[in-house]
């Protein structure tokens, strides 16, 4: 069960524009109530793709560390030094698809809101392209904050 006001918020980012004023929001309410902020970025899972997978290589394991250590230090570049201070950061970069990832830390870590960015899409872009922010509300262990994307 959420606590009400937050110890912990969540905020996903895929170090996008567009998701920059959510981050903000969730820094905003981890300095106001006191809260530890998770700042989280989920990698895309890289699947082989060709005729026959037996014949695609595999990444090598310095892939997926390169590629960890380039998201934290673009976490690290996405947070202004001027955004209000949490009591405590916690940067994490995750593997797998984006829902499942992010609901799936909100639960392994006492999360008590999530605070996410979405684009507002409507009519048949909403149906084409689906809706990740969607998809966290309805199965998100605690409450979700959506912010409206102004780009």
């Amino acid at each position: 069960m959420a606590t009400i006001p937050p110890h912990a918020i969540l905020a996903p980012t895929d170090l996008s524009e567009h998701s920059r004023p959510a981050v903000k929001a969730a820094f905003q309410l981890a300095e106001h109530f006191g809260a530890e902020l998770h700042l989280l970025h989920v990698l895309a899972d890289v699947v082989p793709i060709g005729p026959d997978p037996t014949l695609i290589s595999v990444m090598p394991p310095e892939f997926y560390t390169e590629s960890e250590q380039k998201s934290l230090d673009t976490l690290n570049q996405f947070v202004h030094p001027d955004w209000p201070q949490p009591r405590s950061l916690v940067k994490a970069v995750v593997w797998g698809n984006a829902v499942e990832a992010i609901v799936e830390y909100a639960r392994d870590h006492p999360i008590d809101l999530i605070v996410i960015s979405t684009h507002g899409r409507t009519g048949l872009s909403h149906v084409l392209l689906g809706s990740v922010a969607e998809r966290i509300v309805r199965e998100a262990p605690c409450p979700v904050m959506t912010i409206r994307s102004q780009t």
